[in-house]
């Protein structure tokens, strides 16, 4: 596993119209996992950009702590430029004492089209004026709207450090992600419940 190849989704994007923007396509977890709950996680995620994947990893963090499981962001076990060599990454994140070890992945940014057509009054029917008015009352007319928007899917993997096996993996879809900091939390906070869902760190 090339370290350096993991991308982070940033996107990690939060509401709209108040609505949760992130959601679960899919997930998937080792039914015979019994080392569990972790509480400690090393989080990593990787990208061109080192201040982001640094910011992303402090956010996620964070937010574990806030439940009640010590997050460590990936970047304070081993430098961003090190994460090359696996032998090297894997030592240091034993060495850290976690348990759990949390890869994210960005797998594609796809820019869709989406159609709507509303129905809008066309004025009086027949086109009539003056005084003759009509009997119809107003037409309505169909005006069609195209707004394009970005959908970013993302993996998210968690493994047991100590066997090195998959625990868990989930794929993400996040509407027209933005920045880092500003939709890493609601990112963040989806992954979360789900492993606490499943047991694999503790409930809140």
């Amino acid at each position: 596993m090339n370290i350096r190849s993991l991308l982070l989704p940033f996107a990690l994007l939060a509401l709209l119209a108040g609505c949760q923007s992130t959601s679960i396509q899919s997930a998937w977890y080792d039914t015979n996992f019994r080392s569990g709950p972790m509480r400690k996680i090393v989080v990593v995620g990787s990208v061109d950009n080192v201040a982001d994947g640094r910011v992303f990893e402090d956010i996620f963090a964070a937010r574990l702590r806030a439940a009640g499981v010590e997050g460590v962001a990936g970047y304070t076990v081993i430098a961003d430029e090190a994460r090359a060599g696996d032998a090297a990454f894997a030592a240091a994140v034993a060495k850290s004492g976690a348990q759990g070890l949390l890869l994210v992945r960005l797998l594609r940014v796809d820019t869709r089209t989406q159609v709507s057509t509303t129905m809008v009054s066309g004025g009086m029917g027949w086109g009539w004026g003056g005084g003759w008015g009509s009997p119809f009352g107003p037409s309505m007319v169909p005006v069609q709207q195209v707004s394009q928007y970005d959908l970013a899917t993302v993996e998210s993997k968690l493994f047991d450090v100590q066997t090195k096996q998959l625990v868990w993996a989930a794929t993400t879809t996040t509407f027209n992600p933005t920045s880092v900091a500003r939709e890493a939390p609601g990112f963040a906070d989806v992954i979360i419940g789900q492993l606490a869902q499943r047991g694999i760190i503790p409930k809140k």
